[in-house]
């Protein structure tokens, strides 16, 4: 009996878990019920003369359907994928699962991101071209099953006619391995000692790991992933030898070559998940950048609530969004498919591009576009009198631009850094847990500045892109500066949004790091990714600045040595300035409440 990784298993059996709803959930007056045969294990030639191993589920009929095809590291016979595969086959599709090149039943050697576009390509001819196929090749999978989509469709495979990669990535440097330059310590390293399970059971058969270490330094000396650990994952040190987006990351960037594909791209995404930002950039930029006009015309984007941090709603986190929450994007996506696939006239056609749940009041709602274009952008300006450092401190949140005001000072220790509590986490359980969370014990922290503004008398509703803008500087050549949007309940709750953090010597490039001068005032902008929320009456809208998230992401050690080798540590002073001449502000997309 396979045990891989319980955790990582969990994490996608929730982004699955309403898929079981799906089968009782579709119209029978209007859908053509199919029984299926199962085809375990199928062999599939590449192009290098590995065999990769796919189970098929084929609908009884004469009739040429078209093929749904999933291809997977996380073991193509787990439960978190075949019921789907039962829906959709039971609706006339062929459905093709897939374990990639080196897991479970495929031959070859397992290294993220490296074959997944020719053998992407060569699989989905082989899909296409069997005999019972009606030619149109669709692709659907979240997270890594994502990446193995976009890589994919970079190739041009002939016979695909459309993906929809949930909850995945743009650029595996940025927004996979590193976020503003800062190492996502808890995904990579819970995410690779998970997987190298299988690896290790593949070539020697035993293997005990536990989530530990997180504590060790250096980065490379992670106890389940170090080299002497038997080579099981190479690539997680080949990740911490490049912390810069240089040519080993470009090789596999989907942002740099969005040219390259040509199909439709059903992009789910959700608003707490650790691959938000990849996944709304993928859909903004394809609208604009994509190969032919169905790529650019044909783009779609839901964006729900927890993903990978806890599926798809109602409870995500600390939070119940409420049942409306419960909104499933693969029957969305089924409905997309039949439209594409089928060429059914389901009304498919005519869906707005956009729809996105709006936390606060709790709705789905249909968009024209994202961003969206009535959005205006609002610049809520940093207060104090010089002692914003802790929820008793004096930080105030407001419209008005300062003007002459004390610098805001607090002390950032690597030996004690500032917790990580919730938040788009993946793949292992990290107490509170992940999504949503009450921020108050870090915000009763020394280290972390906090800024709130007045209770709303009327609602106020932010959706879309959001940044820090921040006059900064610090007594360290390197430092990181995290910021937080939080939503404050009446009764102190405080719901953490979004959030986003920067190391200092990325400022300027994730290309080429450049070293602080200690003491200089640098401007800087921590991008935020993106939210909707309406901040009722009573609540507060809350900016948390702080310079770790730690284990979510690497302590920045302030010695600006390189940070997979790393182990002495120094305190850094760092200042937030706020007067006329240094303005620093949260920006965030405010929409006009509709006039009656």
């Amino acid at each position: 009996m396979r045990t891989e990784f319980p955790e990582i298993a969990k994490s996608f059996l929730k982004i699955a878990t309403v898929v079981l709803i799906a089968a009782s959930s579709l119209p029978a007056q209007t859908q053509k019920t199919y029984e299926f045969t199962v085809e375990y294990n199928v062999p599939v030639k590449m192009r290098d003369g590995v065999t990769l191993r796919a189970d098929i589920y084929r609908p009884k009929t004469d009739e040429k359907l078209p093929v749904l095809l999933t291809r997977t590291p996380y073991d193509k016979s787990k439960t978190w994928i075949t019921p789907f595969a039962h829906v959709a086959a039971a609706r006339g599709y062929v459905v093709i699962l897939q374990d990639v090149r080196g897991r479970y039943e495929s031959e070859g050697e397992w290294y993220p991101f490296k074959h997944e576009g020719e053998d992407g390509y060569d699989t989905i001819e082989w899909a296409g071209s069997l005999p019972y196929s009606n030619g149109k090749v669709g692709m659907f999978g979240g997270s890594y099953v994502g990446a193995t989509q976009m890589l994919a469709a970079l190739t041009k495979p002939p016979h695909l006619t459309a993906i929809c990669p949930t909850v995945t990535a743009s650029n595996y440097h940025e927004n996979w391995t590193y976020q503003g330059g800062a190492f996502e310590q808890w995904f990579n390293q819970s995410w690779s000692s998970g997987l190298v399970e299988n690896t290790e059971m593949r070539r020697w058969n035993s293997l005990k790991t536990a989530m530990e270490g997180m504590n060790e330094l250096p980065l490379t000396n992670y106890s389940p992933l170090k080299p002497d650990a038997g080579g099981l994952a190479p690539y997680y040190l080949d990740w911490l030898a490049h912390p810069s987006y240089d040519g080993y990351w470009k090789q596999w960037s989907i942002e740099d070559h969005y040219g390259q594909i040509q199909v439709p791209v059903f992009t789910v995404a959700a608003w707490y998940d650790i691959f938000l930002g990849g996944s709304l950039r993928n859909f903004v930029r394809l609208q604009t950048e994509g190969g032919t006009d169905a790529a650019r015309k044909g783009q779609k984007l839901y964006v729900g609530t927890g993903g990978h941090a806890g599926g798809w709603g109602g409870k995500i986190g600390a939070v119940d969004f409420g049942d409306k929450a419960l909104l499933d994007p693969d029957l969305l996506m089924l409905r997309w498919y039949d439209h594409l696939l089928k060429g059914e006239a389901n009304g498919a056609e005519n869906d707005k591009p956009v729809k996105i749940f709006v936390m606060g009041k709790n709705v789905w709602r249909d968009e024209d576009a994202w961003p969206l274009a009535r959005a205006q952008a609002t610049k809520y300006f940093l207060h104090s009198h010089g002692a914003a450092n802790g929820l008793s401190g004096d930080g105030a949140l407001s419209v008005i631009a300062p003007v002459n005001e004390e610098r805001d000072t607090y002390n950032y220790d690597p030996a004690d850094a500032t917790p990580t509590i919730g938040g788009p986490l993946c793949c292992a359980a990290l107490p509170p847990g992940p999504g949503p969370q009450d921020q108050r014990p870090a915000e009763a922290r020394n280290d972390v500045l906090v800024f709130t503004t007045p209770a709303f008398s009327q609602e106020l509703e932010v959706t879309g892109p959001i940044s820090a803008e921040l006059f900064v500087s610090s007594s360290a050549v390197d430092t990181d500066f995290t910021a937080k949007l939080v939503d404050v309940w009446p009764n102190g709750f405080a719901q953490n949004l979004t959030d986003g953090i920067l190391r200092m010597r990325y400022r300027k490039s994730a290309e080429k790091p450049e070293l602080m001068n200690p003491g200089e005032i640098y401007k800087i902008t921590v991008d935020m990714w993106a939210t909707s929320n309406v901040f009722l009456p009573g609540h507060k809208l809350r900016l948390e600045i702080s310079s770790s998230d730690f284990p979510r992401f690497d302590r920045n050690l302030n010695t600006g040595d390189e940070q997979a080798s790393a182990t002495k540590m120094v305190k850094a002073t760092s200042m937030i300035f706020h007067d006329k001449d240094h303005p620093s502000a949260l920006v965030l997309p405010v929409i006009a409440a509709a006039k009656p």
